[in-house]
């Protein structure tokens, strides 16, 4: 302690008093008081009937009574803190002449200041002739009690300048007061005074001391004052425990609470419900289970604070049901019980129970406050009850209860899940003051109903209004630039995390991730995942997705075993993910060994995993696991019948996935856009063109739908198929808007397939001015040339490409064996077992020609004769692929090659099955 004295003795009291006269503390207005100001009232009589005690004050003809007397009833006033009968009894006694008694008037201070009535506390120390200690302490505390930090300083500066010294009760309401303000520089000076005056030994005052100092951040400070303090009682553990938990350090309050066990201290009520409290900021359930034990253990488990506490811990770090049985058992519980166990229910996701819960409060005449009224639209919100959510809003606005942050923040989130956003707007724009909160609220829910550009013209008026951003912001914005592929406006948001330190939180690295990625800047989300100290499962599924998406499944495949490696455990979604990448490597081993994935961690319930599952082995081509996955889905929606239809239209069963269609339809699921594109696509690959033109021109009719782009492709490519040229053409013409890539291409597929110049010219054409970067259109037109022989044209077309810088894309084609991708391109001779793939193609090429096979060569770009030609076909990719599987794979087993090169349609779902001339008979 000499050490403490030798600190702060220098703090004299001038140099206190100097500092505190340059503290701008504003005074009271001054008032006048006299009898006047306590007329009897209806309130007054009512209260009588409560305090019969004070029914003399009444009577009509008043007679005055005994000093000890006035003191008694005060004393039942302050114990109550009831002011009307107060201001009743200060009445009486200003009528009879009684204001002289030092008791009586310091009563009255203690009264109106502990009642925040403090102009009339002020007005009574002001024209007491000589106010005391115990006035200004009275005032002093009054204060501090009711968070009057800065009013409670300048009480205090001016009693000091009086001259009167403080005691062991003033200066806990002084420090009290520098806690609450924060303000550890008079802290210290009034421990400075607290050193010179001998009160630093006061049990009551060194703990006012350790809590102003750890309130203040001096945990180092507050710590060796405790330890100075010579006998320590469970008070003052339980203030150091208090201002612990408050600072969020619960690990060090439950060693503190052990270490008070292990010294001999008897915990009481207050201990363990700050130890519960440690236990929900630690999600130690089991901790806290320990203590809810020493509560019954020690008969303190029908104290309220501590029955509240548990409810609130139970319900955010355990299960719900245990709070439940908690809260059952509090006989009459208050507003904090009922909004705890409210609140419980809905972060655990059980909005009914949570509105069960308000409707019994309700019912028990328990008024909601606006916590309540904010949990309430959550569980609106999240039950989809909007109709409950607008009345609850219609009683807050005949309540006229004024406007409420976290009520309003609460009907904003409420209308904009329930997709009445322009409500949620109106909300918004009516708030008084718009805090950070409440701008996250709008800018989220105009992202969660797509309105992404809304979204994002709101963050920088936000910025402008100077409210700021925070982590929540960012990914919400960054969920929009997601949705809007807005890549200029992904690396600003990322500069501006990185320049306001945003950059390290996991969240916002997770949605610069995915923007990133969905916006197609895969390098940029590659830098950022390695970049970052700590990945955890989002990290790696929007990565993992981003490859997929991007067609880099191979990536796709390596980042998830490194995910496995880590040791971290893949969820439903990143399962979807890892299983869309098998689907378009066409990796189906690897595909079946997510599966097993799935079924070990019980993921066969959840609807995204379900799908992706049909999409994979349907995309494989193994369409009786596609259909056994497909019967095990508990709840199949459009995304899973959708699945089922595409792989069975792309494996060319164009019947059954009309019979799933119709069978869809049967089971009341409506189509979307996507399925019917699969069902066009299954009569294309059936050859059923009058069902495909019954479809599609019913599509309006029947499903609600103006056809799309891809719809007219598909029909376009059918008629090509089947030779209806001038349909096709007469397709294109009537369309209602221009005719987009996918159209002409479908048009260039059915002039090379039918060898007409004039037509796959024009819509050659139409395709440079649309994609003039892409590749295909030259070859397919090149090959129209080369089909009849023009070769001075398919020279053009080369020259035209090397003009205008256009790379063919090289024909890529893989097949997995044993778990392992192997790729292949046309003439390589790079794989180890290269002598092997070629020998195996002479032997296939010599039974072929036995078999009297003969191969097209009218594509083949190259002006060289039929024989040379037909050397080149054996040597493309997928060729190669197929002599590879053949050697490296069991007799029997399926062979399964997919090509990097989209066809001439959507139909051909850009990575079909190839090589069926070669494949066919080989196998």
């Amino acid at each position: 302690m000499n050490i403490w004295i030798m600190k702060l003795r220098h703090l004299n009291s001038l140099q206190f008093q100097k500092s505190l006269l340059q503290r701008p503390y504003p005074l009271f207005k001054s008032f006048t008081l006299s009898s006047q100001h306590f007329q009897t009232s209806a309130k007054s009589t009512q209260d009588s009937k409560s305090y019969p005690f004070l029914s003399l004050t009444q009577e009509p003809n008043l007679i005055p009574v005994s000093v000890p007397y006035y003191f008694k009833l005060l004393s039942k006033c302050n114990a109550t803190k009831t002011p009307t009968p107060g201001m009743q009894i200060h009445s009486h006694i200003i009528k009879f002449g009684s204001t002289k008694d030092p008791k009586s008037r310091n009563l009255l201070i203690n009264l109106y200041a502990k009642c925040k009535l403090f102009g009339y506390a002020r007005k009574l120390i002001d024209e007491s002739p000589e106010p005391d200690l115990v006035s200004w302490s009275a005032l002093i505390s009054g204060y501090a009690q009711n968070g009057f930090g800065k009013e409670a300083i300048f009480a205090f500066h001016e009693m000091h300048l009086l001259g009167i010294k403080c005691n062991e009760f003033t200066f806990p309401s002084v420090l009290k007061a520098c806690s609450f303000r924060k303000d550890l520089e008079l802290g210290r000076q009034v421990h400075g005074v607290v050193v010179v005056t001998g009160f630093e030994s006061d049990e009551y005052v060194a703990n006012s001391l350790v809590v102003m100092y750890a309130k203040c951040g001096e945990f180092g400070d507050s710590r060796r004052l405790f330890e100075d303090i010579p006998e320590r009682s469970v008070i003052s553990w339980n203030a150091l425990f208090s201002c612990y938990v408050q600072s969020d350090y619960c690990g060090e309050a439950v060693e503190l609470f052990h270490e008070m066990i292990s010294s001999g201290i008897r915990p009481n009520e207050f201990s363990l419900s700050s130890m519960i409290n440690a236990c929900t900021g630690l999600e130690d359930s089991g901790q806290g289970r320990k203590i809810h034990g020493f509560l019954i253990k020690l008969g303190y488990d029908s104290d309220p604070f501590s029955k509240n506490a548990l409810v609130d811990m139970y319900a955010k770090v355990g299960n719900i049901e245990d709070a439940i049985v908690v809260f059952e058992e509090i006989a009459k519980p208050d507003i904090v019980s009922w909004n705890a166990v409210i609140a419980g229910c809905i972060l655990h996701e059980n909005h009914y129970r949570a509105l069960e819960l308000f409707g019994q409060m309700r019912r028990s005449g328990t008024h909601p406050n606006m916590f309540t009224l904010s949990s309430a639209l959550k569980a609106c919100s999240g039950t989809g009850l909007k109709e409950l959510g607008k009345q609850l809003h219609c009683n807050l606005i005949k309540l006229n209860v004024g406007s409420d942050p976290f009520v309003d923040v609460g009907l904003i989130d409420m209308y904009a899940k329930n997709d009445l956003i322009n409500d949620a707007r109106m909300v918004f724009n009516l708030m008084p003051e718009k805090d950070l909160i409440a701008w996250n609220a709008v800018i989220s829910g105009h992202s969660h109903n797509g309105e992404d550009m809304e979204a994002l013209s709101l963050f920088p008026l936000m910025y402008k209004e100077g409210v700021g951003f925070n982590q929540t912001t960012l990914s919400t914005v960054l969920k929009s630039i997601s949705s809007l592929q807005t890549n200029n406006v992904c690396k600003q948001v990322h500069a501006l995390s990185v320049k306001s330190g945003f950059v390290s939180d996991i969240y916002v690295v997770n949605s610069l991730i995915d923007a990133y990625g969905k916006c197609g800047l895969l390098e940029e989300a590659t830098r950022i995942f390695r970049e970052c100290l700590i990945v955890d499962m989002v990290a790696f599924t929007s990565m993992i997705t981003a490859y997929a998406q991007s067609g880099q499944g191979e990536e796709a495949l390596k980042l998830y075993l490194e995910m496995l490696d880590r040791g971290i455990e893949p969820d439903p979604y990143v399962c979807s993910s890892i299983l869309n990448a098998c689907a378009s490597l066409s990796a189906f081993e690897q595909g079946k060994q997510v599966h097993v994935h799935i079924l070990k961690f019980g993921f066969m319930s959840d609807i995204f995993a379900g799908n992706s599952l049909v999409n994979m082995y349907a995309k494989c081509g193994s369409i009786d696991d596609a259909d056994s996955v497909f019967s095990k889905i508990p709840k199949r929606g459009i995304v899973s019948w959708s699945a089922m239809i595409g792989g069975l239209a792309q494996h060319g069963h164009g019947k059954e996935a009309l019979r799933v269609f119709n069978q869809m339809l049967k089971y009341g699921v409506p189509p979307n856009q996507i399925t019917l594109v699969s069902v066009l696509c299954a009569c294309n690959h059936a050859g059923l063109v009058t069902e495909a033109k019954k479809y599609f021109g019913s599509m309006r009719e029947l499903f609600g739908f103006v056809p799309m782009q891809e719809h007219y492709a598909c029909m376009i490519d059918l008629l090509g198929r089947a030779g209806r040229l001038d349909e096709a053409m007469e397709l294109v013409n009537t369309m209602p808007s221009q005719a987009d890539a996918s159209v002409w291409g479908a048009l260039l597929g059915a002039a090379r397939t039918h060898k007409n110049v004039d037509l796959g010219q024009r819509a050659a054409e139409m395709l440079f001015t649309l994609e003039p970067e892409k590749s295909g259109t030259h070859v397919l037109l090149a090959n129209i040339y080369a089909s009849v022989g023009m070769w001075d044209n398919v020279a053009k077309v080369r020259r035209l490409m090397k003009d205008c810088n256009v790379k063919k894309e090289p024909g890529i084609s893989w097949i997995e064996v044993k778990d392992k991708i192997h790729t292949f391109i046309v003439g390589d001779k790079s794989h180890a077992r290269s002598k092997e793939i070629y020998a195996k193609l002479d032997e296939l090429s010599d039974r072929l020609n036995k078999a009297g096979y003969v191969p097209m060569v009218e594509f083949e770009l190259h002006d060289v004769e039929r024989s040379e030609k037909e050397k080149l076909l054996y040597h493309h990719s997928e060729k190669l692929a197929v002599a590879f599987g053949l050697i490296a794979t069991p007799p029997g087993a399926p062979i399964r090659v997919k090509k990097n090169l989209r066809g001439s349609s959507p139909t051909s779902e850009g990575k079909e099955y190839i090589g069926f001339d070669l494949l066919s008979y080989a196998l």
